[in-house]
């Protein structure tokens, strides 16, 4: 009766993943085909948050530096507490490629009740609107490498759509056993929640962003109240989305242009990734803690048991689920070049992430939750 009733729950699970949220699992939004060029190119300012990263920040700077955007475009780059020489890695990249306005801002302390990225972006936008006075803001983060026409593909994007925002998912690294284990899985899980078809339908609420890669029309940040409406969000890229949709219409797609060099070579660096913020999309909330870990027990993890140790009708449906998942993930597969094999271990990998999820609402009880580079997350509600 036990494995008949599991069956059914994940067989209609997949029939609903499948058929009937927003086909996200075969990736279609996508930063390619023609874009129409404009005959008035925006001002854009890119505002990269930095802290601790003198080994990535060059890389991302001269790709900002070497953009073919036909109209201005001046980088903010904001040195937030850093203690390994960011600025100075960031001022030698600059003089080394004049051409472009360059600031770079240090910021010595982060103010209370700020997370720390959204504090940065505080200090980088502020400078930014002041110097420059753009029509959009790029913010971009210090490990997201930009091809050529990254900005330009962007813009146009942006202005033919009426985008208040322009977002990409930036091709991660995914060269490790951690990466190639664990990054499919991440796109494929952040699409399942967050269909893109849905992000970008107006009468959706469905709203989502990729932080590494954030067009965002000036006008209407200011309009919502400037990025202080979400100085708290550890999830910030979300939070902004939801904030501007109300505001406008949003895009957000996959992309092979804009790509970030952050890498995770081992396990334990994936796990602190993941349990950074994995607890903070729950809300902090024990109840969808326990209902998110039994879901993807139900949805993910009891399939191939299924079809491995019961008999009859369950073993079939446990089967096809299984197979379902495995196939779902292929077209993340192949955008990551990584065998189709690694479609029939996504239920071992989600029992990954349900432990991770575990490890981050327990971090949080810790009073350790979103640690990033030594600074610790402190804003978010206590559990009593």
């Amino acid at each position: 009766m036990l494995a008949a009733t599991v069956a059914a729950i994940s067989g209609l699970a997949w029939v609903y993943l499948l058929g009937f949220r927003g086909r996200f699992w075969l990736g279609h939004a996508r930063d390619d085909g023609k874009i129409e060029p404009l005959e008035k190119w925006p001002v854009i300012a890119a505002v990269v948050p930095a802290r601790n990263e003198a080994g990535v920040i060059s890389s991302s700077l001269q790709s900002l530096l070497q953009q073919d955007y036909p109209g201005p475009l001046s980088i903010v780059v904001v040195d937030d507490d850093s203690h390994d020489g960011t600025a100075t890695v960031a001022g030698r990249t600059a003089e080394m490629q004049p051409g472009r306005a360059v600031t770079i801002v240090t910021s010595h302390e982060l103010a209370a009740g700020w997370a720390g990225k959204v504090w940065a972006l505080r200090q980088g936008i502020v400078i930014a609107e002041t110097r420059y006075r753009p029509d959009y803001l790029l913010l971009t983060d210090a490990d997201i490498v930009h091809a050529p026409d990254s900005v330009s593909r962007l813009a146009a994007r942006a202005a033919n759509g009426g985008y208040v925002l322009t977002s990409l998912m930036a091709k991660l690294n995914c060269e490790s056993v951690a990466e190639r284990s664990h990054v499919p899985a991440f796109i494929f899980f952040f699409q399942m929640l967050f269909p893109f078809a849905w992000v970008r339908a107006q009468r959706c609420t469905t709203a989502a962003a990729a932080g590494g890669c954030m067009l965002i029309r000036a006008d209407a940040l200011r309009d919502l109240g400037g990025i202080g409406t979400i100085r708290n969000a550890l999830i910030d890229d979300c939070a902004l989305a939801r904030k501007l949709k109300a505001h406008g219409p949003i895009w957000l797609g996959l992309t092979e242009r804009v790509r970030s060099i952050r890498r995770y070579d081992t396990f334990a660096e994936v796990r602190r990734m993941v349990s950074r913020s994995a607890y903070a999309q729950l809300g902090y909330s024990p109840w969808l803690l326990i209902a998110t870990v039994l879901a993807l027990a139900l949805v993910f993890i009891a399939p191939p048991l299924l079809a491995l140790f019961s008999h009859g009708l369950p073993h079939l449906v446990g089967l096809a689920a299984w197979l379902a998942m495995a196939l779902s993930f292929q077209p993340t597969l192949r955008q990551y070049r990584l065998s189709p094999l690694w479609g029939l271990a996504l239920p071992a990998i989600t029992s990954m992430y349900a432990l991770y999820t575990l490890d981050s609402a327990y971090q949080h009880v810790r009073k350790r939750g979103g640690q990033w580079k030594g600074r610790v997350h402190v804003g978010a509600p206590s559990l009593r």
